[in-house]
C-alpha cells in the first residue's frame, strides 16, 4: 500500500467488486527455496475468502497449504509526465490501481477444486455473451477428472484488505483533469476516468 493516506483505499465493498471483475493477480509466498509468486485466476467463496488452483508443477504449489501468503490485485496503471499538471515544479509519477489481500491458505478437497473450475469459468463465460456457455459437458468422458489431477485448488481466508488508488488527489482539480486528458489522447481512458472521479 502507498505510504501517503490520500491514496489509501479503504471501501471494503469497492475493493472486493475490482478484484472480482478483474479475476485476476499475483500470490506471493515465502517458501524454502525463497520467495515465490505465481499468477493466478480467483473467485470469491464468500465474503472473506477467495479461492485459486495452481499447477501441481508450480514451485510454490507443494508449500502453500497452511502459509500466510499475500494475493495482489493490479488494475489500470500509467506513467504521469510531471509536463501535463501545468504546474510549476513537478516530478514524474505512476498512477496505479491496487488492492492486496493477506491471508491464511488451505488446500481444497477434489470435489471442492471441481466446484471452482466449474464456478471460474461460468463467471468468465456469461461475460462473453451471446456467445454460448462453455461447460466441462463439451469434454470426452473422463477427461476432465484427468486434468484436475495435475492442479491444486486453495482457498485463502482474508485476515487483511489494504487498497491503493494513487490518482493524483494530492494535485489541485485542474491539475489532475489536465493529466487525465493527456492520458485520454494516449488511450489509457480507464486510469484517466478514475483520476476525474478521484
Amino acid at each position: 500500500m502507498h505510504p501517503d493516506r490520500n491514496f489509501h483505499w479503504r471501501d471494503r465493498a469497492e475493493m472486493r467488486a475490482f478484484v472480482a471483475e478483474t479475476g485476476f493477480g499475483m500470490l506471493f509466498a515465502t517458501t524454502p527455496d525463497g520467495p515465490r509468486v505465481a499468477h493466478v485466476p480467483v473467485l470469491f467463496r464468500d465474503e472473506e475468502r477467495i479461492a485459486f488452483h495452481l499447477s501441481n508443477g508450480n514451485q510454490i504449489t507443494r508449500h502453500l497449504a497452511g502459509a500466510d501468503a499475500l494475493f495482489v490485485v493490479n488494475g489500470p496503471h500509467d506513467y504521469i509526465s510531471p509536463d501535463w499538471y501545468g504546474m510549476d515544479d513537478q516530478v514524474p509519477t505512476w498512477n496505479y490501481v491496487s488492492v492486496e489481500l493477506q491471508g491464511q491458505v488451505a488446500a481444497l478437497d477434489k470435489a471442492a477444486l471441481a466446484e471452482l473450475i466449474d464456478a471460474l469459468s461460468t463467471d468468465r463465460e456469461r461475460r462473453l455473451a451471446p456467445k454460448p456457455v462453455w461447460t466441462r459437458d463439451k469434454m470426452r468422458d473422463g477427461l476432465f477428472d484427468r486434468m484436475l489431477c495435475a492442479i491444486t485448488g486453495f482457498e485463502m481466508r482474508i485476515d487483511a484488505w489494504r487498497g491503493t488508488r494513487k490518482l493524483g488527489q494530492n494535485k489541485p482539480a485542474p491539475a489532475r483533469e489536465a493529466a487525465a486528458d493527456a492520458l485520454d489522447a494516449l488511450g489509457s481512458s480507464r486510469l484517466a476516468g478514475l483520476m476525474r472521479k478521484s
